[in-house]
């Protein structure tokens, strides 16, 4: 990166503390082996510690070795996006009569909130406990009226916080303070249970607790159908090889699967890493699971380390993508009386066979 560059993005962070009042920061959150690093650029996960089945400690999240290179990201690594994840088509969108235009920031549509999604705002850190019985750092955020289209004013947090051994909960909230607005917040975290470094994940097991998806249009957008799994590359009802079935795919995953539980907290998927031992279990409280493999990423990483397309997994806990456009999904839509709640939980293991 060159001294340009690199002038431009330290005045760029010089500018979002000025017009915030919050200083970008690093946190670290650790529970023995197990350590978690967050960054209020985003309220991203920038690394995630914790050993393998030699007892070996790695980091298993793609990520930087700068806040600055966080700064002038495209790949959402590690953030917390919204107002609402995912894409919007034609960035735009009709809530009680009113029709909303939302910048486009992929193609015609709507990405992640838009280019200036809340991955790429300033967080405040209003609760922090480095250790001890019950660590944790909470971050939130004030989202303006119209803030990249959107309607009304929103307080959204963010908690990061390790519980049981190798138990990492996040739990994300919204409160829509004046009007009605859509919501659909996801922790956008690049996995890869080898090490961030070890490659790509094709030869990870993968187990998806989802008979359905909702398949896409040609620009990536919900076609309003809701399509069985069976019979078809996306079915990871029992688990198998990630990249088992990617000959019958255009390019890797990027798909929506609604979970099949009724439960509040419901299984979502499990990977695991054969080479290293460790294994991944996410429940959610969210709807909806979105795959992706990382299809386009090439990127100069952590230690100089050049990540390749499929070189992690991202599962993005969620509202159904474009919800706002298809009144048969379901509503991802908050009022001032009906704040969000969202919650994810990963459960770290290890299996040594």
């Amino acid at each position: 990166m060159s001294f340009k560059i690199n002038l431009l993005i330290c005045f760029f962070i010089l500018h979002l503390w000025a017009a915030t009042g919050h200083k970008i920061g690093i946190y670290e959150i650790k529970k023995g082996d197990f350590s978690v690093k967050v960054t209020n650029y985003g309220a991203r996960i920038i690394s995630v510690l914790l050993p393998d089945k030699n007892g070996k400690i790695g980091d298993v999240v793609l990520g930087y070795d700068t806040i600055g290179e966080y700064v002038n990201d495209t790949s959402s690594f590690g953030a917390i996006v919204g107002r609402v994840a995912n894409r919007i088509g034609g960035a735009r969108f009709t809530l009680n009569g009113t029709l909303y235009k939302l910048i486009a920031n992929d193609g015609e549509n709507t990405l992640h909130g838009g280019p200036k999604g809340f991955g790429h705002v300033v967080w405040k850190v209003s609760k922090y406990k480095k250790d001890g019985p019950h660590p944790h750092i909470t971050l939130t955020y004030h989202s303006t009226d119209g803030e990249q289209g959107f309607p009304g004013d929103l307080l959204a947090s963010v908690t990061y916080a390790l519980e049981d051994p190798y138990k990492l909960s996040v739990v994300m909230k919204a409160k829509a303070l004046n009007k009605a607005t859509p919501v659909n917040l996801a922790q956008h975290t690049y996995w890869n249970l080898g090490g961030h470094n070890s490659g790509d994940i094709l030869s990870n097991d993968i187990q998806i607790f989802a008979s359905h998806i909702t398949p896409l249009d040609q620009h990536f957008i919900p076609t309003g159908k809701i399509a069985p799994v069976k019979n078809t590359p996306y079915d990871f009802l029992k688990p198998r090889k990630v990249g088992s079935q990617f000959k019958k795919l255009q390019n890797g995953y990027d798909i929506n699967y609604p979970l099949d539980s009724t439960e509040k907290l419901k299984p979502t998927a499990i990977v695991h890493d054969k080479k290293s031992g460790r294994v991944m279990s996410l429940q959610t409280t969210a709807p909806a699971v979105q795959l992706y493999t990382a299809n386009t990423l090439v990127k100069k990483g952590k230690g100089g380390f050049v990540y390749q397309p499929y070189s992690a997994v991202c599962l993005e806990t969620q509202g159904f993508p474009d919800a706002v456009n298809h009144p048969n999904f379901p509503s991802t839509i908050v009022t001032p009386e009906n704040p969000y709640f969202h919650k994810m939980l990963f459960t770290f293991s290890i299996k040594k066979y």
